[in-house]
C-alpha cells in the first residue's frame, strides 16, 4: 500500500494509534529509568501527555491536516507533564506549526515537519543534553528529511524514521554514560519510539492496539527525581546575569518599515545572550532571554511595536539579603469568589501531612502530585486561577515538575513565576522566605537564595539490583539520597536513616525537619529523635507526619 498523501483524517488515527501504543508500553518505559527508586514517571508523564493530545485530536478530527496538527498541539500542551511529556509537547508544537496551512502533506513536507519539531524542542529546553529523546528525535527527523528528497512513499518514509530512531535510541548509552553505567537506553527515547512505531502502523493498516482511557490515580506511582539526564543548568553557571521577559504588541506603523521576520529576530536577539525562545503570533511576540544588556534587547525591540509583561531578574545576586533578616510572614489562602489579591503561591505536595504542612506556612494552592503522579500544565494553570492573585509564584518541589511549572507560567497573562524547588525541604525553605511586601522580582530572588541554606535527605527503597557511581545496591534496600544524590545502602531502615543523618548534619546544622511517611512508626521517630539528641545536642528538631508514600524519612537540615 502507497500512500504519497497524507490527510487530516489518516494523520489523526496516526496519533491515535501513537498514544494507544505508547500507552500499552508506559510500565516499560517506566523501568529505563536509571535509578533503582520507584518513580516510574517517564512513561506515565509521556502516555498522559499524549493521551491529553489524542483526546484533543479526537475531538477535532478533520480532513485538513494543519487543523488537526494544531489540536494535537494545544492537548499537548496543556496535558504535558514532567521533562519527558514537555519535550513531547515541544516536538508536536513544533511539527504543527509547520503544516498549520496545509490541508495535507507529502513525505517531503512531512519530514520537513518533524524537522521543524526538533528545533522548536531544542529551543525550548535550557541546556539539552544528547542521548535523550531529544536525540532520537534529531536523529529520526534528520534521517527522513534526507530519504524524502527522492521516497514519495510516506509509509517507506515512516519505515525509515522508526529504523533511525530505534538505531538512535540503541547508541543512547554511548552518549550518556549514567545509561550505559546502569545498562539501559534512555527511557524517554524509548517513548519516543512507541509512538512512532504506532505511526508506522495506523498507515500500514495494522491496529497496534486501542485507544486506552487516562489511569487513574490509583495506577499511577511517581517520586522526585534524584538524577535527571535532562540536568537544567544551575544559577551559578549561568553567563548572562539577567533573565529577561517581556512581549512586543506589534504596530502596523513600525512593521511598516521594520517588518518582522521571526526567525531573523532570533538570530538578532541571540547576540544579545542565551536560553533564547521566541514566540509569535500575527498579534505580538513573546520573548525570554538571559542577557547581560536587557535595556539593549527591549530597545532594540521596540522597533516593531510597544513593550507590555516586561520582567527583568538579577540572577546573580545569590546572596545580597540574608534569609534570617526577611520578614517571614506569608500569603493568605485565598477562597474561591474572593477579590483579587496581590500574591498567591501555588505548591506541590505528595501527601496528605506535607499538604497540610504547606498550608501551615502560607501555600494558597496546594496541587497533589509529586509522587503519585505529575501535575500537567493544565492542572497547574487551574490552580493558578484558584489563587485569584495579581502574582503568583508556583513551587514545583519536584526537579521533573520545572518545566511544567514554567510552561503554565508562560501561558497566564497574569504576573507568574516558578522559584525552581526541587524538594519538598526547598519548597518549605522558599515559602518561609516570601515577604508579601516586596515585588515580585525580589520575592524570587529571596525564595531562590533561600535554597542555598537547606540540605535536604530521603530514605526509600530500591526496586532492583544494581549499581550506580561505584554503590552496589539490592533489590529492597533501603537508599539514603542527600541532595538528590544516593549516599549509602542499608538492610535496615532506622540505620539508614540514621547514617544519612550524620552525613547531612554538622557543627552549622542548627535546624533538623523529620517529615515521615506511611512507611515510618511512630516509635521508629522517636529513635531517630533520641538518637539525634544524644549526638547533636545543639540542633533543634521539629517532627512532622507527612503521611507520604515511597519516601520513609524527609530530613531537611538548616
Amino acid at each position: 500500500m502507497s500512500i504519497t498523501s497524507l490527510e487530516g483524517k489518516r494523520f489523526a488515527e496516526m496519533i491515535l494509534q501513537g498514544a494507544s501504543h505508547l500507552s500499552s508500553n508506559a510500565k516499560m518505559v517506566d523501568a529505563l529509568n536509571v535509578f533503582p527508586v520507584p518513580d516510574g514517571d517517564t512513561g506515565t508523564n509521556m502516555n498522559l501527555s499524549m493521551t491529553s493530545g489524542a483526546k484533543e485530536v479526537q475531538n477535532n478530527v478533520n480532513d485538513h491536516i494543519g487543523k488537526v496538527g494544531t489540536a494535537l498541539s494545544k492537548g499537548l500542551l496543556m496535558g504535558a507533564r514532567g521533562n519527558s511529556g514537555v519535550i513531547l509537547s515541544q516536538l508536536f508544537r513544533g511539527f504543527a506549526k509547520a503544516i498549520e496551512q496545509k490541508s495535507s502533506l507529502t513525505s517531503e513536507e512531512f519530514a520537513n515537519a518533524l524537522q521543524a519539531g526538533v528545533e522548536t524542542a531544542y529551543k525550548a529546553v535550557m541546556k539539552p543534553v544528547e542521548g535523550t529523546i531529544l536525540t532520537v528525535a534529531k536523529d529520526a527527523a534528520k534521517k527522513g528529511v534526507s530519504v524524502s528528497k527522492e521516497e514519495k512513499d510516506i509509509v517507506k518514509l515512516m519505515e525509515a524514521i522508526l529504523k533511525e530512531a530505534k538505531a538512535s535510541l540503541n547508541r543512547t548509552p554511548d552518549l550518556l554514560p549514567v545509561l550505559k553505567e546502569v545498562g539501559v537506553v534512555d527511557s524517554g527515547g524509548q517513548g519516543l519510539v512507541f509512538v512512532y512505531e504506532g505511526f508506522l502502523a495506523e498507515l500500514k493498516g495494522e491496529k497496534v492496539s486501542t485507544i486506552s482511557t487516562l489511569p487513574s490515580m490509583n495506577d499511577l506511582v511517581s517520586a522526585e527525581h534524584h538524577k535527571n539526564v535532562q540536568g537544567f543548568m544551575n544559577t551559578e553557571d549561568i553567563e548572562f546575569g539577567y533573565c529577561t521577559e517581556f512581549m512586543v504588541k506589534f504596530e502596523e506603523e513600525k512593521l511598516s518599515t521594520n517588518p518582522f521576520n521571526e526567525e531573523q529576530y532570533r538570530q538578532d536577539l541571540s547576540h544579545y545572550g542565551d536560553s533564547l525562545l521566541v514566540i509569535s503570533d500575527d498579534e505580538l511576540v513573546k520573548v525570554h532571554i538571559h542577557s547581560e544588556q536587557p535595556g539593549e534587547v527591549l530597545s532594540f525591540s521596540q522597533r516593531y511595536g510597544s513593550l507590555i509583561n516586561m520582567k527583568i531578574e538579577n540572577m546573580r545576586q545569590q546572596h545580597s539579603t540574608i534569609v534570617g533578616e526577611q520578614e517571614k510572614t506569608v500569603a493568605p489562602t485565598v477562597p474561591a469568589k474572593q477579590e483579587t489579591q496581590e500574591y498567591g503561591i501555588v505548591t506541590v505536595s505528595m501527601g496528605e501531612g506535607i499538604a497540610e504542612l504547606f498550608k501551615s506556612i502560607g501555600a494558597s494552592e496546594v496541587i497533589e502530585g509529586g509522587q503519585t503522579m505529575n501535575p500537567s500544565t493544565e492542572d497547574i494553570v487551574k490552580a493558578i486561577n484558584n489563587v485569584n492573585a495579581k502574582k503568583v509564584i508556583i513551587l514545583p518541589n519536584n526537579k521533573n515538575i520545572i518545566m511544567a511549572a514554567e510552561q503554565a507560567a508562560e501561558v497566564m497573562e497574569n504576573d507568574v513565576v516558578v522559584v525552581p524547588t526541587k524538594t519538598v525541604p526547598q519548597g518549605m525553605a522558599a515559602l518561609l522566605a516570601f515577604n508579601p511586601t516586596a515585588s515580585l522580582t525580589d520575592n524570587k530572588e529571596h525564595m531562590s537564595d533561600a535554597l542555598l541554606h537547606v540540605k535536604t535527605g530521603q530514605i526509600t527503597f530500591a526496586v532492583r539490583d544494581t549499581n550506580i557511581d561505584g554503590l552496589a545496591i539490592a533489590k529492597d534496600d533501603f537508599m539514603g539520597i542527600s541532595d538528590g544524590k544516593i549516599v549509602l545502602t542499608n538492610k535496615d531502615q532506622s540505620e539508614a536513616a540514621k547514617q544519612l543523618l550524620q552525613n547531612l548534619l554538622d557543627d552549622e546544622s542548627e535546624i533538623l525537619t523529620i517529615i515521615y511517611g506511611e512507611e515510618a512508626t511512630s516509635e521508629d521517630v522517636d529513635a531517630i529523635v533520641a538518637f539525634i539528641e544524644e549526638h547533636y545536642g545543639d540542633v533543634e528538631i521539629e517532627v512532622h507526619n507527612g503521611k507520604q508514600p515511597l519516601y520513609s524519612y524527609i530530613f531537611s537540615v538548616e
